[in-house]
């Protein structure tokens, strides 16, 4: 281990985390979208459920790992001071509503690349193009506008971050981590009851065991890149589990090998789809499958560039600001996966309703 670098000590645990969230994901049937449409359109709340322990147990752990002292959270993209309202709304919306056209959110669609999902992995890799190019392309000048023109700097109000624990600190007049850990207990427990108060839950183990695995992994990933990748000289960006941006650096990664180099991202990216496959192989269930008409085709493309595009504004996917972000406990974060669940539920029920008016006279009714 010693004889190993840093960057391939991160990559390599990042691939066994991602090895373990794919595989946990194709046996558990793990899906946000999935959670979202069964509680749209059936009333079944126990994937959605699963998706909220996820983020109990991530929450926990992580603000552990920050107390104490083995992470410093506000190294992350979540908790700038640089505070993104408008790119937490319109990535999320975007992101919600691409998700349910392309069947699923990054994370699902990479799971079902492992699964033998050619329909997936058409999604991945335009996913993947128009979140590249939204960082650094075509895309990424008005990307770059839209910032520069609605971010606010906290720091002008006395905030170092975006963090709902900074914010309720200053509104009390005490320091931050003096209320930390009551925050914690406020906001994970209020998940916990919300999913363990629930009869039906309580006797479904996959959704269970899926909740927590995939929560316990976000830790882990801050844990594998702020304390195995701290190094005195070039240090890993502190990071977890998203799949977004790292879907476009991974084609980057695959198109220039020779002058590119591996990290936590691509390599969860890699893991996740050699999980999934190794899971979809363990249990006879992977198959070929391919788009069975034109427009659905059309719908994926559409819900692909979506994704990848929103993805990018808003920092993250159902995973990456759903989980991830949500476990530093940001206002970003939170506004994000919002505007996430609101996107997906306005393209369910337009599909529901067949029109957009339909679409919100539905939503209000049920309001």
């Amino acid at each position: 281990m010693e004889a190993m670098s840093v960057g391939t000590i991160v990559s390599t645990f990042g691939l066994l985390a991602g090895v373990v969230f794919g595989a946990t994901a194709n046996k558990t049937n793990f899906c946000t979208m999935g959670g979202v449409s069964d509680m749209v359109l059936m009333g079944d709340k126990g994937r959605f459920r699963s998706w909220m322990l996820a983020i109990a147990v991530a929450i926990i752990g992580t603000q552990t790992l920050h107390v104490l002292g083995y992470i410093d959270i506000y190294k992350s993209i979540y908790l700038t001071s640089n505070f993104g309202w408008l790119g937490a709304i319109v990535g999320g919306l975007m992101f919600g509503y691409g998700m349910t056209l392309a069947g699923g959110c990054a994370g699902k669609n990479l799971i079902r690349v492992g699964g033998g999902n050619l329909k997936s992995l058409i999604v991945v890799l335009v996913m993947g193009v128009f979140a590249y190019m939204t960082l650094r392309g075509l895309i990424g000048m008005g990307r770059v506008q839209m910032e520069a023109a609605a971010n606010v700097d906290l720091t002008g109000v006395g905030l170092q971050s975006q963090g709902m624990v900074d914010i309720i600190a200053k509104l009390v007049g005490v320091q931050p981590d003096s209320i930390r850990v009551a925050i914690t207990a406020i906001f994970a427990g209020a998940l916990l009851i919300y999913c363990f108060k629930d009869r039906k839950f309580r006797g479904e183990p996959l959704n269970i065991s899926a909740g927590v695995i995939i929560g316990l992994l976000t830790p882990i990933g801050w844990y594998i890149t702020g304390v195995m990748g701290y190094d005195d000289f070039e240090p890993t960006q502190l990071a977890s589990f998203t799949f977004v941006a790292p879907s476009g650096d991974s084609l980057q990664y695959l198109m220039t090998f020779s002058g590119a180099t591996i990290n936590f991202g691509i390599a969860t990216v890699g893991g996740v789809i050699l999980g999934s496959f190794l899971a979809a192989i363990a249990s006879k269930s992977f198959h070929i499958e391919g788009f069975s008409t034109t427009p659905d085709m059309i719908g994926h493309l559409f819900g692909a560039a979506m994704m990848g595009t929103g993805g990018v504004l808003a920092l993250g996917c159902t995973i990456g600001q759903g989980i991830t972000g949500m476990s530093t406990l940001a206002v970003g974060s939170l506004i994000a996966l919002s505007s996430i669940i609101m996107g997906a539920v306005i393209s369910l029920k337009r599909m529901e309703e067949g029109s957009f008016s339909g679409a919100f006279r539905a939503i209000f009714a049920a309001g």
